[in-house]
């Protein structure tokens, strides 16, 4: 139970199914006291309030030290390293369907957890797929592709068989505390705080110079940890003597020397890759890749499915080849591959292929 509309609404479908449900209120994050962008407090009260109303036990755990030492540390050595990494992804994987479902099966005796993914699963818990969410326009599964299926097996998601706007009319209907409560945005331990000022605390910044492709200085970065591939706002760069009005786009971190390279225009060549080599790869069916696959993939959320040939390099590495040339392919962000509604898995995008 996060507080949000999404699991109070999984908790009540469970109760009308026929499960004995019980809520769970994680906390992963201490937040600072001397800022108020943490919502722990009121997410707690809400988490309450539905289980009062539900009439469902609330236990309340605390994660943030396996939080910090799985998940937190991890983000930031990547960040440290140029890549832009996605910190939901591995809080999936090592906290809500590792710490969360261990602790719910060994001390409090669960047969299942459950949560407001917008996913939904296939097959019998011995042998589960990981499908996508009825609701394309809220489909999860690209934050889940690291499960495996023994994991899925032991997992339920309710509101992935139906719509969001279902979702928030049931709560609604019940008179839930969280109806009408916002969806949560933002990295979970960075809230709504400007991320810049957030990522300073942690990591030094470098500021340097902003390059074009040709090596024409036109501008300074305050750190290239605060920029990715493909960005197109706050760079501060104006018009340019000498070159056109057309949008500059971040296309490289030259990390050795600390160079920001950008290029104008959405449809630059320089923006375009042709695929990607990517590695720490998870399958949902726990079997690596052993021959080639077409297939389709996505390399951020919300992205439309590209289709594309897996070549298997070896266990743990893949190259992608993009049936037409994409943009802004990201080092540090997850490649997920899909076979119609199911998601297969995917891993860690290491490099683009130009």
């Amino acid at each position: 139970m996060s507080g949000g509309v999404d699991s109070s609404v999984s908790a009540f479908i469970l109760q009308q199914q026929g499960y004995q449900v019980e809520g769970l209120f994680m906390k992963n994050w201490e937040e600072d006291d001397d800022t108020d962008y943490c919502t722990a407090a009121a997410d707690l009260a809400d988490a309450q309030a539905v289980a009062d109303k539900l009439g469902m036990k609330l236990h309340k755990i605390n994660f943030a030290a396996e939080y910090w030492d799985n998940v937190f540390e991890h983000f930031l050595s990547e960040y440290k390293a140029g890549r832009t990494p996605n910190p939901d992804i591995l809080c999936n994987k090592e906290i809500k369907f590792k710490a969360f479902l261990e602790y719910a099966a060994e001390d409090l005796g669960a047969n299942y957890i459950a949560t407001g993914h917008y996913v939904r699963r296939s097959g019998d818990d011995d042998n589960a797929q990981l499908l996508r969410g009825l609701d394309e326009n809220k489909d999860q599964s690209y934050f889940l592709y690291a499960l495996n299926k023994k994991q899925i097996g032991q997992s339920l998601f309710p509101v992935g068989e139906i719509e969001k706007p279902i979702v928030r009319k049931i709560a609604e209907d019940l008179g839930l505390a969280t109806a009408k409560k916002k969806d949560s945005t933002g990295i979970c331990f960075i809230g709504e705080r400007k991320f810049k000022d957030f990522l300073a605390r942690f990591l030094p910044a470098q500021p340097g110079e902003i390059r074009t492709v040709d090596g024409k200085v036109i501008g300074r970065h305050d750190g290239l940890m605060y920029h990715t591939l493909g960005q197109r706002k706050g760079l501060g760069i104006g018009g340019v003597k000498g070159l056109s009005e057309d949008p500059f786009y971040v296309v490289e971190k030259d990390l050795i020397n600390n160079v920001l390279v950008v290029a104008q225009g959405h449809d630059n060549s320089a923006l375009l890759s042709s695929g990607l080599i990517a590695s720490q790869l998870t399958w949902v069916d726990m079997q690596p890749l052993r021959e080639n696959l077409h297939c389709t993939v996505k390399t951020r959320y919300r992205q439309a499915d590209i289709p594309c040939e897996i070549q298997p390099l070896d266990d743990d590495t893949i190259k992608v080849i993009f049936d037409e040339p994409q943009i802004a392919v990201t080092p540090g962000q997850s490649a997920v591959f899909y076979l119609d509604e199911v998601c297969l898995g995917g891993g860690i995008i290491e490099t683009q292929i130009k």
